[in-house]
């Protein structure tokens, strides 16, 4: 179990964790002008991306009157205007579905202008439509927004929520659960400065079977080693792995994650400190068996 959790982080290590791209749409009155940036190897499989790209970005209530594209030094640009069948008011419904024609896991960042206002988006499989602003927003709505985003993606993923049950049964008093909870979310955010230096893309699926794999792997540890002293040096590597997935997207949405995170694992280890010690490794045994079934299953 150790073997294959080591080969497929190292398989992570050698691989781009999504795949991206960016736009910036400017509004002026009832026009806009959009520019799309995909890196070129993005659109090896993709069957005329001079008109399947723009095809995937809609702005309601926009008709696109012109575009062009063209390859810049490995950067695809497809540069389109469009004309609103009104003034646009101080918001835009937005759908983009880049992930259709590019990979399951692409994301797409998109920075949106209208005079002095701006609003940033972040587009994936799971969130397709956004409502663009362009009136400046409060702190709060800042804050508020990027924590919901950061929040519904940790909650997304089944594997990450097993690790934080198995994370529970393997500290051993209040100390040990305060150091590995640190150590934890100090691997996934060691995965932020590590993922641009990636080079491949995996699919979503990949990557929950990755963190499934580290739920057994801990696991195992519990049932197999139940005295072990080196809890504290592993669980920073398998936090990387759960960080990963969170690489592509703006640091507030992992600052919202890891809140939630150590409010869950706090919660979690009040209830598991009233749990007979005898509990424990029967528990990480049903955990290794549920850590593997999920493995298996996004696999297939």
């Amino acid at each position: 179990m150790a073997r294959l959790l080591l080969f497929a982080i190292c398989c992570t290590a050698y691989a781009h964790v999504v795949s991206m791209s960016s736009g910036e749409l400017h509004v002026n009155g009832r026009t806009a002008t959009y520019e799309l940036r995909i890196p070129v190897y993005e659109l090896t499989h993709v069957t005329h991306p001079e008109t399947a790209l723009l095809d995937q970005v809609k702005f309601e209530g926009a008709r696109r009157t012109s575009s062009n594209c063209q390859e810049q030094d490995g950067t695809y640009i497809c540069r389109a205007d469009y004309e609103f069948d009104r003034p646009v008011p101080d918001k835009i419904e937005v759908e983009c579905t880049l992930f259709q024609v590019t990979v399951p896991n692409h994301v797409h960042l998109l920075y949106a202008v209208q005079g002095p206002n701006s609003d940033q988006e972040v587009f994936d499989q799971s969130f397709r439509q956004a409502e663009v602003r362009f009136h400046p927003p409060s702190r709060a709505e800042v804050i508020a927004k990027a924590a919901a985003a950061g929040i519904a993606r940790l909650f997304k993923s089944v594997s990450g929520l097993m690790f934080l049950v198995v994370l529970v049964l393997a500290a051993r008093n209040t100390r040990e659960m305060g150091i590995l909870t640190i150590a934890f979310l100090a691997g996934e955010w060691l995965a932020l400065p590590i993922s641009p230096r990636i080079p491949m893309s995996f699919s979503p699926e990949f990557l929950e079977a990755v963190l499934a794999l580290t739920v057994a792997y801990l696991a195992a540890e519990i049932v197999f080693l139940p005295d072990s002293q080196a809890r504290w040096a592993v669980v920073p590597v398998l936090g990387i792995a759960h960080g990963l997935p969170f690489s592509a997207f703006p640091s507030s949405y992992l600052t919202a994650a890891s809140i939630t995170q150590a409010i869950v694992l706090a919660v979690l280890w009040i209830a598991a400190r009233k749990m007979p010690a005898a509990w424990r490794r029967p528990v990480a045994g049903v955990m290794l068996v549920a850590g593997i079934g999920w493995f298996v299953r996004m696999l297939l």
